[in-house]
């Protein structure tokens, strides 16, 4: 870490309250904060209590008076060939609209509003209006299928939910409403209203006393006026799901002002942003990236964001550095995943555009193998940096923070902690802090940052009990990934230390995926492991015992059931939960308690030695993977 960095993150851990209360001089207050931090119910932190301010005012209106007619939000589809650019003044309009919209089906201060869209303007300003108006928005991927969708809305409780025909994905229409109706079918809440944005893309019939069209809306609502509603700092502004070890998703919950703070330090401190350049993050608004650095982020900052529906290579893949040239774009920030693809294609497309004026390039959402970062270091001749972070988090835990000092990148790490982290390596059994280069937990000591969530909505218990009772003798949060730092205070993540996998940035839990194959007559047993894949990270590898076990003898048979059990994935959880391949053994391999040994599993998948399995019931188990894995590699 460079000297003038050192003492700044020092300062946000020694100071907490003095450094945030600087920090928080960096957004709009309609009525100031009494208190900086209150930290007496350990491990919940309240920021900026008693401060009234408002997200969308700070992404929109203060805007207003010096960049009315500059960019803010430019949309770009390549499937539909649309292309828009809104300026503040009328994005503003349409927000200000969609407000109307919500407040006229009863939505207030405080009610849910479920966000079921594809990368549209629209999925925009609902997320902006809800803001607006103090309800809570909960944006659920548009990949989802109906089964998570339902337990999504049966979770939140939405009042209204706003959706759309279709998404579209390579060229294909990828219909939304006949799963968004399903869900609502199988869902014990029904909300009272759905507003349906018609794209046209596939035909669509409204559910008489429920559905409304949108554009129907939009043209009665047109010329509202709704204020801002100044929120306390500590209300809630959204919820967004994260797959956990069990079935249930959490609902993570984030407040309104330390949220609002917590970007707009980190536009200044890491992304370097300035008002009236452009941003362009390549993720999802159903995912926090989407929320964190498509929508709020850029706009708190003053930059247009730029809304992208489409792949990173079609219509080919030089699409990306084509927008960077006709956007002026500043400030990238895409997944390692979406590089892996590009590196795949024709290398010259990589300088076929003038990407001048970039000035980096930031991903994060899986780890960056150095191959990778070095190929689009070298192609692009600009900085990249890694970042590493969670949906629990809601902006980076180790980053860069060029913005106070400039620091040299290292290939294989995302960096050095960020202000407001108090970060430590421990030992998973003792609860000690690791030496340099030794395999820790990567820990944060609480009162967690402002912008990281509160709790686990509806569940403050689960909040407790999932990320801050896991190392022994110490109420640390967990971050549930291995890491270690080297002698300069880089970090480098090694993985998982529980169930969930990251699949090209997805994070999704191993046992939703379980009990969805399970589902199908044949499974008697299953378990879903993360292996290790070139190209997204990690895929997920289904291992199934069948209660005839000469089911599956056939390799007919076996296809037959294997296509079923994926296709049952698919309906229920959604083709990205679908696992790249279904395995037939004879047995799981388990501890004599009966636990899975899902690590051993994943070892003999990725061809490394299992380790200690002392405590393995029957060893003829895992030698009944490696045989499967083997016949699967040909």
């Amino acid at each position: 870490m460079g000297q003038r960095y050192d003492a700044f993150h020092r300062r946000s851990i020694d100071d907490r309250a003095g450094f945030w209360a600087e920090q928080a001089k960096l957004i709009d207050w309609h009525k100031p904060f009494g208190q900086v931090l209150d930290y007496s119910r350990p491990p919940f932190a309240r920021w900026f209590v008693g401060g009234q301010t408002n997200l969308c005012h700070n992404a929109i209106d203060r805007h207003l008076a010096a960049q009315a007619d500059k960019p803010a939000l430019i949309y770009v589809s390549t499937e539909t060939g649309d292309e828009h650019v809104y300026t503040f003044a009328e994005l503003h309009r349409e927000v200000v609209t969609m407000a109307a919209i919500l407040v006229s089906q009863g939505v207030g201060r405080g009610d849910r509003v479920l966000i079921y869209m594809p990368m549209v303007p629209q999925a925009v300003f609902a997320m902006l209006a809800c803001a607006r108006i103090g309800a809570i928005h909960s944006v659920v991927f548009g990949g989802f299928a109906s089964n998570s969708l339902a337990a999504r809305i049966d979770d939140a409780t939405p009042k209204v939910i706003v959706s759309a025909d279709a998404g579209s994905r390579a060229g294909k229409p990828i219909a939304y409403k006949p799963l968004l109706d399903e869900a609502i079918r199988i869902a014990r809440h029904n909300p009272a209203s759905v507003v349906m944005v018609n794209r046209g893309l596939v035909p669509m019939e409204l559910v008489a006393g429920r559905d409304l069209d949108y554009e129907t809306l939009r043209a009665k609502h047109r010329d509202a006026d709704v204020p801002v509603v100044w929120l306390e700092s500590n209300e809630i502004s959204y919820t967004l799901y994260t797959s956990g070890t069990t079935g249930q998703p959490k609902g993570v919950q984030r407040d309104v002002g330390g949220y609002a703070v917590a970007l707009a330090a980190s536009m200044r401190h890491i992304y370097c942003g300035n008002a009236g350049e452009t941003y362009f993050s390549t993720s999802d608004i159903g995912w926090v990236v989407g929320h964190s650095y498509i929508v709020y982020g850029p706009l708190i900052a003053g930059m247009a964001t730029i809304l992208y529906e489409g792949t990173p290579i079609r219509p080919d893949a030089g699409i990306l550095w084509k927008l960077v040239e006709k956007y002026r774009v500043s400030l990238m920030f895409s997944a390692p995943t979406a590089i892996r693809v590009l590196k795949k294609q024709d290398p010259t497309l990589l300088t076929k555009y003038d990407t001048s004026s970039l000035r980096s390039l930031f991903l994060a959402g899986e780890p960056l193998d150095e191959p990778t970062a070095r190929w689009i270091t070298e192609g692009l001749g600009r900085p990249v940096i890694d970042n590493y972070w969670q949906t629990e988090t809601g902006w980076p835990i180790l980053a860069l923070a060029n913005g106070v000092e400039q620091m040299s990148t290292r290939f294989g790490s995302p960096g050095v902690p960020m202000y407001g982290y108090d970060l430590q390596l421990l030992h998973e059994q003792t609860g000690e802090e690791v030496g340099v280069n030794e395999k820790g937990v990567v820990a944060i000591v609480p009162p967690l940052p402002p912008g990281c969530m509160q709790t686990v909505w509806g569940d403050d218990e689960r909040f407790v009990e999932t990320y801050f009772t896991t190392i022994p003798g110490k109420m640390v949060y967990s971050t549930f990934d291995w890491g270690i730092r080297d002698p300069d205070g880089y970090y480098f993540i090694l993985g998982r230390t529980d169930d969930v996998i990251n699949v090209a940035g997805h994070r999704l839990g191993t046992r939703e995926i379980e009990e969805s194959v399970s589902h199908h007559a044949a499974v008697a047993e299953c378990a879903v492991i993360g292996v290790a894949d070139s190209l997204k990270g990690q895929v997920a590898m289904a291992f199934v015992v069948l209660k005839d076990a000469g089911a599956a003898t056939n390799p007919a048979d076996a296809t037959r059931l294997e296509r079923e059990m994926m296709s049952l994935v698919d309906r229920q959880l959604g083709a990205v939960a679908r696992p790249a391949k279904v395995h037939f053994v004879a047995a799981l391999p388990k501890t004599r308690s009966g636990k899975v040994l899902r690590r051993a599993i994943q070892a003999v998948c990725e061809h490394r030695d299992p380790g200690d399995l002392t405590t393995i019931e029957d060893a003829a188990a895992l030698d009944g993977v490696r045989t499967a894995v083997v016949r699967a590699d040909g």
